[in-house]
């Protein structure tokens, strides 16, 4: 592989976590958005009827769409707290062990 093709490796690769970067912020901008629109107009409405604003399904919307943001980012940033980097390089060198085992059956 030439230098040029590495090169445009890198820069295709860093030009699609920016446009998922991108897609993160516009979703969060969105969450953002509409969830204070459908919160405010629970309020408004609470404080006009007199019923009550602190119930769960006031926040049933926000809070669901936040559980997928949540992984949204997770995706994003590479946060991956159970399967991280740690548990692939293990993983890595389980099956590298396996393999030069199933190879040393055969010498």
């Amino acid at each position: 592989m030439e230098y040029q093709d590495i090169e445009n490796e890198k820069l295709k690769r860093a030009k699609k976590q920016v446009e998922e970067l991108k897609g993160f912020y516009i979703h969060l901008a969105v969450y953002i958005i509409i969830n204070s629109f459908i919160i405010i107009n629970i309020l408004i409405r609470a404080l006009n009827d007199g019923d009550t604003f602190w119930q769960f399904g006031t926040f049933f919307t926000p809070f669901f769409w936040g559980i997928g943001l949540a992984f949204h980012a997770a995706k994003v940033f590479n946060y991956n707290p159970i399967l991280g980097k740690d548990w692939e390089e293990k993983q890595i060198q389980k099956y590298i062990e396996k393999d030069k085992r199933d190879a040393a059956k055969f010498k």
